[in-house]
């Protein structure tokens, strides 16, 4: 994802692990400066948070941004939720999916595009117990060919 303007500040690798990642969207998030200076920082992290939709809102729920050290009475609460910024048929779309079809919105990476600070919402599939065991299976025979294939 390392394209031109875009730094990666953290990423949900526990999302692909228990979910099936089916389309991605991005959206931009509303924070505020002191939280921003704290994503800069990399003090955020990702896992078991989720998003839900609202009023015709998306939100996520579950990030944790640490308060800034430098910041004063101007931190916010950790782990409040925070809105998220999209278009207005795609929030439709996405809250029709997640209402029928047993689909999840999942954050899986907070980026900087520019100067903006973005989060990368997957719509996501649960995986059963056997389907992690599979993938963590061809996982470990995979990184054992490319072990072989190195040595020599």
């Amino acid at each position: 994802m390392e394209k031109k303007g875009v730094k990666l500040a953290a990423q949900n690798r526990k999302a692909h692990h228990d979910y099936y990642v089916e389309e991605k969207y991005e959206a931009g998030i509303e924070l505020a400066g002191t939280e921003v200076k704290s994503v800069r920082a990399g003090t955020l992290n990702l896992k078991d948070s989720y998003c839900s939709v609202k009023d015709g809102e998306l939100f996520v729920h579950g990030m944790h941004i640490s308060p800034y050290e430098k910041g004063n009475i101007f931190n916010k609460d950790p782990v409040r939720p925070r809105r998220l910024l999209m278009h207005k048929r795609e929030i439709r779309k996405l809250h029709a999916l997640v209402k029928q079809d047993g689909y999840t919105l999942v954050p899986l990476s907070v980026y900087f595009k520019d100067s903006r600070v973005k989060v990368e919402v997957g719509l996501c599939k649960g995986k059963k117990n056997y389907d992690k065991r599979a993938a963590m299976a061809q996982r470990d025979t995979k990184r054992e060919i490319d072990r072989a294939m190195k040595v020599r």
